[in-house]
């Protein structure tokens, strides 16, 4: 395991309990018997994330979270993580989730991506989520 960072962009922010949550993620990689060479979460905006989701994949839509692998599963994970806070506390209030709940789980979403999970096909939505609900109960009690 190398490094886990945290960043933010164009949002106040700011991550609770980073090194709590850095154990948590590694925790998930060593699971999956993956590995981190560098990893960026980067919290941002719904504007922020929009650009970049125009820009890159030439989407015109809001959402929670874009990955950016620079390395192919099973090699050493490298990547950004780039989150949606808006996203995110919207999110927690369609389904009646915390927003701390919330922003994990995105959080584990997009390192699955990187773990070689999909979620193209309804078999796939339903493994992700699964795996999500399972890593997230897993969080140290003072990340819940």
């Amino acid at each position: 395991m190398k490094t886990i960072l945290f960043h933010r962009e164009d949002t106040a922010f700011v991550l609770r309990q980073k090194n709590l949550c850095r154990q948590w993620l590694e925790n998930v990689v060593k699971e999956e018997k993956g590995r981190i060479s560098n990893l960026n979460y980067i919290f941002c905006s719904d504007e922020y994330l929009l650009e970049i989701n125009r820009q890159h994949l030439e989407h015109d839509y809001l959402t929670d979270v874009i990955t950016f692998p620079y390395s192919e599963h099973p090699e050493p994970i490298e990547s950004d993580i780039f989150i949606s806070i808006d996203r995110c506390r919207d999110n927690a209030k369609e389904f009646g989730a915390k927003v701390n709940d919330e922003i994990h789980r995105v959080m584990v979403h997009g390192l699955l991506h990187l773990l070689g999970y999909d979620d193209k096909t309804e078999e796939e939505q339903n493994e992700m989520t699964l795996k999500e609900d399972y890593y997230l109960s897993l969080r140290p009690g003072k990340l819940k």
